[in-house]
């Protein structure tokens, strides 16, 4: 089982901007909500903990490690989607035109960016050598979240448009020995983390 946390909120999330590769740290209220999600693993036993290499992502898998003595191993299929330009930008600044591309092509890459079809084809790397009995804590992005959702039930990475998840939320996906990948949760939250 793969347990996927989304980090905590950060001054980029809290004022809307899109901040894929840039490397800000969480806020104080994204330090609680790691804080709150990682109670929520406090007495579940994980295998490992692993992130992805940005700062927001990482202070929130070392919430969770630090509750099981876990090291925090750092995986780069794990990192959000490269924006390119985009970044540090808000979504009304997006050009019409390139954002109209963007929902109907999911091999368009913004300008200097990284495609929804390649998020997907790293992250399912990464899920289908990490899925398994042993519970694995990853601490991603929406995008990479996303994609894993896409794997887990066979579809077109398109169906990210249909999907909304919360800042420190946990989705969680599995694989029986003789079966496909299945979602087996999706969006969980602490009902005293604020999302947004």
């Amino acid at each position: 089982m793969i347990a996927f946390v989304r980090h905590g909120q950060t001054a980029a999330n809290r004022e809307g901007r899109f901040q894929g590769r840039i490397d800000p740290p969480l806020t104080d209220l994204g330090r609680a909500q790691a804080d709150r999600v990682a109670e929520l693993f406090a007495t579940t036993q994980i295998t490992r903990v692993v992130a992805s290499p940005l700062t927001r992502a990482v202070e929130t898998a070392r919430a969770i490690a630090q509750h099981h003595g876990l090291a925090i191993e750092q995986d780069e299929r794990l990192v959000e989607i490269d924006y390119g330009e985009w970044d540090e930008r808000g979504l009304r600044d997006v050009p019409p035109d390139e954002w109209a591309r963007w929902r109907a092509d999911t091999s368009f890459a913004p300008p200097g960016g990284e495609s929804l079809v390649h998020v997907e084809a790293r992250v399912a790397a990464f899920c289908a050598e990490r899925v398994g009995d042993e519970l694995t804590v990853a601490v991603s992005h929406v995008s990479p979240i996303k994609a894993a959702v896409c794997w887990a039930l066979g579809v077109d990475p398109a169906a990210t448009w249909h999907m909304y998840l919360d800042l420190a939320s946990i989705t969680r996906i599995g694989q029986r020995a003789d079966g496909p990948p299945y979602l087996a949760s999706f969006n969980e939250t602490a009902p005293e983390v604020s999302p947004r």
